[in-house]
């Protein structure tokens, strides 16, 4: 059976070492399309190593980890990478990421869920260092044709959207390099650089990653509602619902929540298809 469920949870989780500086923390920042203006005070906060504070979303590229690859590579896990999509995100920071660091991350597949015509796969990652615990990561791995194994369904992730206007609306451009220059900071799949690829995967060019469109909105939000204070994050989760192409524009609504904010983020080139869906940010 190419996905036993108990056999891939009961495995010894994969712990390695990750370390990063000021030069992955402005490298990252710069995929998201920080740094315009160059000389804004505000953008500086991301560019400059002396002012440079740390976007809680690079927890998603820091190291290497165990990663989607590494996770879907687990025991009791056999499965076509070509049924594979990122199908949601989260992220739990237990503190502010320092701007240099060395941590161990821990990881493990954490359930598998059986949604009948697909299986989800929670790929937890768990990074430390010698004050304690960093961040939990969380990738929401869909296979499509892998369901029906008899397992849990698991927890419903839809937030419903407020029915009000949204407390601020902004828009985000995606350069026609962004994907580029985000891919340096790890995620050196083809479907996002080489035209061919991107062809035989069913699109006209290179798609966007998921997890720049997740970054950006995430500035976005500490850009615009907490005054660009990164440290006011507590956890951050999405699910992936649609594409971006480099070129687009993000359109991102923001609905103000006693628990923190909610968000819907669209492009705007293709009558707001959608991006991410069921997004909230939590917030001190």
């Amino acid at each position: 059976m190419p996905i036993d469920a108990a056999k891939a949870i009961a495995a010894e989780p994969r712990s390695t070492e990750i370390s990063w500086d000021h030069k992955d923390i402005q490298l990252y920042h710069l995929g998201l399309g920080a740094g315009v203006p160059a000389t804004d005070p505000d953008e500086l906060r991301y560019t400059l190593e002396s002012r440079l504070q740390v976007l809680p979303s690079f927890a998603t590229v820091a190291g290497a980890g165990m990663g989607v690859v590494g996770g879907l590579s687990a025991p009791g896990i056999d499965i076509d990478l070509a049924a594979v999509l990122h199908g949601g995100q989260t992220i739990t920071l237990h503190r502010p990421i320092p701007v240099k660091g060395r941590a161990t991350s821990t990881s493990r597949v954490a359930a598998v869920y059986d949604k009948g015509k697909a299986a989800i796969l929670v790929l937890r990652s768990e990074a430390a260092d010698e004050d304690g615990p960093l961040w939990t990561s969380d990738a929401q791995i869909f296979v499509r044709g892998e369901g029906g194994f008899g397992g849990e369904r698991g927890p419903s992730v839809r937030v419903e959207q407020p029915d009000r206007a949204p407390d601020k609306v902004v828009e985000r451009r995606v350069r026609e390099d962004q994907a580029l220059l985000y891919r340096l900071s790890g995620d050196w799949n083809p479907l996002h650089a080489d035209p061919e690829f991107a062809k035989l995967a069913g699109f006209d060019k290179p798609i966007l990653h998921g997890l720049c469109s997740y970054g950006m909105t995430l500035k976005a939000v500490v850009d615009t509602l907490l005054g660009g204070d990164v440290t006011r994050v507590r956890s951050y989760s999405t699910r992936f619902a649609g594409v971006v192409f480099p070129g687009e524009t993000l359109r991102i609504r923001m609905w103000r929540q006693d628990s923190g904010i909610q968000l819907t983020v669209t492009a705007v080139e293709r009558d707001d298809a959608p991006v991410l869906a069921d997004t909230v940010v939590a917030i001190s």
